[in-house]
Formats: C-alpha cells, sequence, structure tokens
C-alpha cells in the first residue's frame, strides 16, 4: 500500500513560482510513475505532467511545458513539481498520483493571484 501526501500550496502572484511536494510513503514508492493534477471546481481532473519510475521520461501537458518541472528523488520517498511564471488560470487543487491514478492524495490549493 502507497500513501501520498502533497503539500506546498498556497497564494502566489501572477508572474511568481510556486514549488509542490509530494511525500510518499511505503517501500514501494520507487516501483510506480508518479504524476500531478489539477482540477478546478465544475471541471474535470486534468493532468499536469507525469515521471517514469526512475525519472528518466516526463511528459508536460501543453499548458505546462516551458513553465513547470516534475522531478522525483525515490531515495527521499518524494517529488516535486516546479512552477514558474504562474498564471490566474493555474488556480486549482494540485494532486500527486502513483501508479497511473491508483494512488491519490488529498491535494493542495494553489491560488494565482493576478
Amino acid at each position: 500500500q502507497l500513501r501520498v501526501v502533497e503539500s506546498g500550496g498556497g497564494l502566489v502572484h501572477s508572474g511568481g513560482s510556486l514549488t509542490l511536494s509530494c511525500t510518499g510513503s511505503g517501500s514501494t514508492f520507487h516501483y510506480h510513475s508518479l504524476g500531478w493534477f489539477r482540477q478546478v471546481p465544475g471541471k474535470e481532473r486534468e493532468v499536469v505532467a507525469c515521471i517514469s519510475r526512475n525519472g528518466a521520461e516526463r511528459r508536460y501537458a501543453d499548458s505546462a511545458k516551458g513553465r513547470f518541472s516534475i522531478t522525483r528523488d525515490n531515495g527521499k520517498n518524494m517529488a516535486y513539481l516546479q512552477m514558474t511564471k504562474l498564471k490566474t488560470e493555474d488556480t486549482a487543487v494540485d494532486f500527486c498520483s502513483a501508479a497511473g491514478g491508483t494512488y491519490w492524495g488529498q491535494g493542495t490549493e494553489v491560488t494565482v493571484g493576478s
């Protein structure tokens, strides 16, 4: 069983930066690919970025390319989403997920003010 917990959300001005963290518990963290997703009230949850088990492969949604970076540190059971050049439309609840959507955290709220 794997549990993931997000942290690092908050309020930031447009153009600013924020780094989200995903902490995994359990010995299987490094077995799983990881993803960051976000959801706005009234809309479906959408993928932001994904990273393979060893971190060698990373993929980004078009909205995240050039601005966000996903990384992981399997030795620390951690994953990160570094977000730069934030826009008001990035306001959402961001979720960490492992194993293709099998495991989900509770989310961390990101608010980007103009």
